[in-house]
């Protein structure tokens, strides 16, 4: 049987794409391309102990996961090093909202986007002694 083997890509509406795409550009990284305003992350391009993976997974309607957001998703993207990312969203006034804090596979911070969106980072790391702190 045919079967999904992964996440395509990532789509959803703003009041105003262009601002929202250089918000994400400027804060989080994200080269955006002439061709179609949008990002092309490649998995060679990340260096995570977990050699690249995406996590799918769905939360109950009633789940507060997603707060103080409204929105019906929220998107998890790997970063390379939370702690430089966090100091630079700090220093450019972006509010954090939880984080960061470790967890069994890695390391997690919480933002809001512009248009609301909760936006989770998280920095993958395999679960043994040395990555089990802050």
């Amino acid at each position: 049987m045919a079967r999904v083997t992964g996440i395509g890509g990532v789509f959803f509406k703003s009041n105003d794409p262009a601002a929202l795409a250089a918000w994400y550009q400027k804060h989080l990284g994200m080269v955006l391309e002439k061709s179609f305003g949008g990002a092309i992350l490649r998995w060679p391009d990340d260096r995570a102990e977990d050699k690249g993976l995406t996590v799918w997974h769905l939360a109950d309607k009633g789940s507060q996961w997603f707060s103080p957001s409204d929105s019906s998703f929220m998107i998890n993207y790997r970063v390379d090093d939370l702690g430089e990312l966090l100091a630079g969203l700090r220093a450019n006034g972006v509010e954090v909202l939880k984080g960061p804090e470790s967890h069994e596979n890695g390391r997690f911070a919480w933002v809001m986007d512009p248009d609301g969106n909760k936006v989770e980072l998280w920095e993958p790391k395999i679960w043994n002694e040395k990555n089990k702190t802050d």
